[in-house]
This record gives C-alpha cells, structure tokens and sequence, in this order.
C-alpha cells in the first residue's frame, strides 16, 4: 500500500460487542471515504432522532478520564474511541466513515486486534490524493507531578517510547519503544489488552465506569497478580496497551505525526494535553505533503522523502 497516498477501506465492515464502561450493545461499521474526509464518527440512534458527525480531531475531545471521548454528551458523543483510532492509525488508513448506534465503541477483547483483523478482512485501497503529515519543528510538553509527555522533532514517522511505573508487583516499571510501521503495529502492539485493578472495581461501578468489563475483555491484577486464567499475551502487555493508548490517542491529530513521542506514566489526559500544546502555537509543527521515496543508488533501499511544507 502506498504510504504516500492517503488510504480508505476497499469495502464497508461492521464490529459488534459492548461498551466496557456503559455496558451497552452497540454495533460499529466503517465506511470507506473520500479523500481528505479523515476519520469521522456518525452517531447514530440518538435520543432526539438527529445523527451527528463528529470529526476525529483533537478540539473536539470532551472527556479524557479512564478512555477518550468525542462529541457533545448533551448532542451526541462517542466513548472509548482509542483502539480503533490505534488499529487505523497503526495501519495507515486516512479516511474512514465510522457509523455507530450507541454512546460507546464496542470493546470486543479490549485490544485493537478485532479491530485490525475487521480492516484487514476487507483491504486498504489508495487514493490519488497526496498524504500529509504533522512535522515537529518544536519541542513541546506537559507535565504532571512526576508524569509527562512530550513531542520532540525526529524527521520519521512516529516513534513512541512508553513507559510505566507501577507499584504493583504484577506490573512494575515497564518500557516499550515503537517505531511506526503496520508490520511492527500488528506484531507487537495490536493484541496487547486494557487492564484494571479489582481493588478499583466497586468504585468504579459506582461512578458509572466499567459496567461492562470482563476477563474477556480486561485484564484484571488483584495483590496476587494476573486474574485472567490464559495470564498475559506478552509478558510486558500493560506498557504495550499503554502505547496503543497513546497511538490512538495522538490520531486525533488529524495527520500522521513526523516527529519522536516520549511519556512517562502517561494516559489519555497526557496524551490529549501534549496535543493541546502542540497545537497552541503554529510554530511548533509544519503541514507538510509526503513525497515519493527516493532510493538509493549504491544500496537501492527506499527513503522517505518530504515533499513541500504546507503553511
């Protein structure tokens, strides 16, 4: 598929399941879209019979706690959005119509992999528009008592270096450093699950949070480690999970991100605080369009090239 050609589905594809927090059954399909029409929400079944479009952009983030929310809770919004905005960013897909029924995006088995395999099911097909990306010209980040995150320039596409640090034995202090490309996306990112503690469980029912979570789409770590009978996909799964997150997350961007991501026992508030501050001033990135790849001669191994800047 071309990397330098903005990309949409080759057909339509449906995902069904329940909301991991509200409990509800919802059912999901992506539509494949223009050019330069990104990746937009169509919310469905609201209470007052009107559909909203919700563009997938960082300006119109409503909520940041436990998961990423878009929209308008009063007009119509849409919950949990990260894993898919992950597995369409991971594999490079630019415009995509999602049409759901329900306040929250299906949770399947709480990673992006149904998700990717719904994608991979129908194809990719490029468009003859032109792709572009987010340059980072200027360093930018947040910071919250020992927590930041951080945008740093690095002429490549996104390289995310994710790290944790938890007090629980199960987890501990974790790090995972991810250079973008479908291939590696796919392998070592897309299966690694969501997890919660059981401590937190009684709390969150109670704030109306976790309605529909389950060893079947959770991880769960009480104080004697891992609940799940299977145990873990990777033996280092929560910062995986954790840089899916954030890959979902810094979609909302709008564009592919040229540019180096680097958090330290991050969330999705960081990761939504590091795009605010990227985008409060013009001169902390550049719009620019993806060239073809130059090759070269004496070793005949693609580059990527950057055409123009977009101002």
């Amino acid at each position: 598929m071309k990397q330098t050609h903005q990309n949409t589905l080759a057909s339509s594809t449906v995902v069904s399941g329940i909301g991991v927090h509200s409990g509800d059954s919802v059912k999901m399909a992506l539509h494949p879209a223009d050019a330069d029409h990104g990746i937009v929400f169509l919310r469905t079944n609201l209470p007052n019979g009107v559909d909203r479009l919700i563009d997938a952009r960082h300006m119109n983030v409503a909520a940041t706690e436990l998961c990423t929310v878009v929209g308008d809770r009063n007009t119509g919004a849409v919950a949990t959005i990260e894993h898919l905005m992950a597995a369409l960013s991971g594999l490079g897909v630019d415009n995509v119509l999602v049409e759901i029924d329900g306040p929250e995006l299906p949770i399947v088995d709480g990673s992006a992999a149904p998700f990717v395999d719904a994608i991979d099911a129908v194809g990719l097909v490029a468009t003859e528009a032109p792709r572009r990306a987010l340059r980072i010209r200027r360093p930018v980040r947040v910071d919250s008592g020992k927590a930041f995150a951080e945008l740093t320039p690095h002429d490549a596409p996104l390289r995310l270096d994710v790290e944790i640090d938890f007090t629980d034995s199960a987890i501990g202090r974790q790090r995972w450093v991810h250079e973008s490309h479908p291939r590696a996306f796919r392998r070592d990112i897309a299966r690694a699950r969501t997890f919660g503690f059981m401590r937190d469980v009684e709390h969150l029912w109670k704030v109306g949070f976790a309605l529909g979570a389950s060893l079947d789409n959770t991880v769960a770590v009480s104080e004697d480690g891992v609940v799940n009978p299977e145990g873990l996909r990777f033996p280092d799964e929560f910062v995986r999970h954790k840089l899916l997150d954030a890959i979902g997350d810094l979609a909302l961007a709008g564009y592919p991100i040229l540019g180096s991501y680097r958090s330290y026992c991050g969330g999705h508030r960081l990761n939504f605080a590091v795009l605010e501050a990227l985008f409060s001033d013009r001169a902390n990135y550049e719009l620019v369009e993806l060239a073809p790849r130059r090759e070269h001669a004496a070793s005949n191994v693609g580059a990527p090239a950057f055409g123009n800047s977009l101002r």
